[in-house]
């Protein structure tokens, strides 16, 4: 049995992992059909359903799916029959039998209704030609696989095209969310730099209360302001935020798979986030303003990475 045939590269496009598809392909004297539904997983988590006897063709499905899908929970559920162009034969000995209970019960019970024939062809064993079985020569093995192959891929691409739509609504989120944090970040390096004044008045205002309003030396109450605003700097935190938001907003310019790497950054942000707010305390106007800016960038980092979730 060949191996499958190589598949399509993928655009330089973000995928969703969510998504739905369908499809249909009679090749090769048989009828295929395939679902494939996917959802976020950590990782790639695969459910093949295949009909009875058909276990021979899963490992080259999973390597189809493998090389399409690279993260995600993934249900595919197959069936096949024989062609249209396949004969069918109805055993007329069994319908007739059929028929014949049915008419002595339908006597017996004096139901009005006459017996419906179709639904005596549906029965069990009547016709014959349209229960799918595994070929024996090795050669009709190899064409049902290519009928298998044929439509699993079509049912990959219509998903792929719907993992990539789903993907371009979550870049458009995502690029809003990061403008928004870069906007707000700013807002908080404008205010630092006024940080160091407000922890000098903050400071005099303590020493005079301590002092009951003696005189204090110029000099050492700007030095100590000094070391308190050197321990309350953020500007490395804010620098970093700036990096990481760059390189957020370059991956999801790439190609691949980009969930994992951009959970990452999430997580380095959600740190330089808890920083800002440690290392910002007091009641001054201007900390209070970082305080409620930083809590709203980490919110917006939250956001980002529930939506990253769903990034394959």
């Amino acid at each position: 049995m060949t191996q499958s045939s190589a598949l399509p590269k993928k655009d330089a496009e973000c995928l969703s992992m969510t998504g739905y598809a369908q499809a249909r392909v009679e090749k090769n004297g048989w009828a295929v059909r395939v679902s494939v539904k996917s959802v976020n997983h950590r990782f790639f988590d695969l459910k093949l359903r295949l009909p009875e006897g058909f276990d021979l063709y899963e490992l080259r499905l999973r390597q189809v799916l493998r090389e399409k899908i690279h993260r995600g929970h993934v249900e595919v559920n197959l069936s096949v029959e024989p062609g249209t162009a396949t004969p069918v034969q109805v055993n007329r000995e069994l319908a007739q039998t059929y028929m014949k209970v049915a008419e002595e019960f339908r006597q017996q019970s004096r139901a009005a209704a006459d017996v419906d024939v179709v639904a005596i062809l549906r029965l069990p064993g009547v016709i014959a030609g349209l229960s799918a079985a595994v070929p024996e020569a090795e050669e009709e093995q190899e064409r049902l696989g290519q009928a298998l192959d044929a439509c699993l891929l079509e049912a990959l691409l219509k998903l792929d095209d719907m993992r990539r739509a789903e993907g371009r609504h979550l870049v458009a989120d995502l690029r809003g969310r990061l403008a928004h944090i870069g906007a707000q970040a700013e807002k908080v390096r404008e205010l630092a730099a006024t940080l160091r004044p407000a922890f000098a008045r903050r400071l005099d205002a303590r020493l005079k209360e301590l002092l009951g309003g003696a005189s204090l030396d110029p000099a050492r109450l700007a030095q100590e302001a000094a070391l308190l605003a050197e321990r309350s700097d953020i500007s490395e935190e804010l620098d970093r935020l700036r990096s990481h938001l760059q390189q957020f907003a370059k991956l999801l310019d790439g190609a691949g798979e980009m969930g994992k790497k951009l959970d990452f950054l999430l997580q380095e942000m959600h740190r330089e986030a808890n920083t800002l707010l440690s290392k910002t305390p007091g009641v001054e106007s201007e900390a209070l303003a970082i305080t409620g800016l930083a809590l709203e960038i980490k919110a917006e980092i939250e956001k980002l990475r529930e939506q990253v979730q769903n990034i394959e």
